[in-house]
């Protein structure tokens, strides 16, 4: 039966320059941007269990993930993409980001702001008949949900990814996630990985999730420069995050202000450094429960490529301070 599959070409959604530092808001303290709230329309935030249907995707694409990081510099491969519309029966597409003014079509991608969490998904019933996600077409239509020994198996997943595909899994069920296909066969049940869920057991099953905490968090954030950053236009990702991502905050030389997300690739914002022209950066991350990472812990680092950096990620060291 027809399965959902797919591997997309990632760009970064926008192009600054040096002229968006004049029109940064200055952020005294970690307040975030009305846009990138979800409202409206969007699906609640899934802090409980809920279901959805599941389907698979084989990868990131290249050079990025919808959350901004290269595949290879994820912290897990076992990773999801999230719906970022909600507009049931409705498959066209819409400008990205989605506008405070148009957030009742915003889905639980919500702007980027649950990039970089992790979800647990556990594995529910099987369809037994025709469940392709054909758009306005019901899902499991000439079948029905079944139980089956794969039911229960878990795994603890990373937000990686967005799905704006025009079909019903995308647009119709709020709570649809896409899975990493090589995920599959290594949900946990009875201690073990299932091993053959996918393909002959899969027919895209429901699931439920919710959001949890990183599991077995230690150390610190990373932060890596993007591709093409340069002193006019440094764009970073930072991963490795204890609770996601709900912004970035640079220091200026005299004062905090908002970061701007590049686009809605969640983990990637364009900072300015501490004098005008420079190459050095001090910012803070706001997490996901929009409280300041470490207690406002200062990350301070340089840009270490030459003129413009050349490869999807190039990481940096930092040095840290107290907030």
């Amino acid at each position: 039966m027809p399965e959902r599959n797919r591997a997309r070409p990632r760009t970064s959604l926008t192009v600054l320059s040096a002229l968006a530092f004049a029109c940064a808001s200055p952020a005294g303290s970690h307040a975030l941007a009305a846009d990138r709230t979800p409202s409206g329309g969007a699906a609640p935030a899934a802090s409980s269990p809920v279901t959805g249907n599941a389907t698979w995707f084989t990868g990131l694409g290249s050079p990025y993930g919808g959350c901004g990081l290269p595949q290879a510099n994820l912290d897990s491969q076992d990773f999801v993409a999230l719906n970022v519309f909600n507009t049931p029966h409705d498959y066209n597409g819409y400008p990205r980001p989605i506008s405070a003014s148009d957030a009742a079509r915003m889905g639980i991608f919500a702007n980027g702001q649950n990039c970089g969490r992790y979800v647990q998904v556990t594995i529910g019933d099987y369809c037994t008949g025709v469940n392709d996600g054909a758009p306005n077409q019901p899902f499991c239509r000439n079948g029905s949900w079944t139980a089956d020994t794969y039911d229960g198996a878990t795994l603890t997943m990373l937000v990686a990814d967005s799905c704006a595909d025009g079909n019903a899994w995308c647009r119709d069920d709020p709570y649809h996630l896409d899975l990493s296909q090589a995920s599959l066969n290594r949900f946990v049940k009875n201690g073990a990985p299932v091993g053959d869920m996918y393909p002959n057991h899969w027919n895209n099953r429901h699931i439920s999730w919710q959001f949890v905490p990183a599991p077995g968090y230690s150390g610190d954030i990373k932060i890596g420069f993007l591709q093409n950053a340069q002193v006019w236009w440094p764009v970073i990702a930072v991963s490795h995050l204890p609770n996601g991502i709900h912004g970035v905050q640079y220091y200026d030389g005299s004062s905090w202000r908002n970061a701007t997300m590049d686009g809605d690739m969640g983990q990637a914002y364009v900072i300015a450094p501490t004098t005008t022209g420079g190459r050095d950066y001090r910012i803070r991350v706001v997490d996901a429960s929009d409280a300041l990472v470490g207690g406002g812990r200062v990350y301070s680092f340089s840009l270490p490529c030459a003129s413009t950096c050349g490869p999807a990620y190039t990481p940096v060291s930092y040095t840290t301070a107290s907030g």
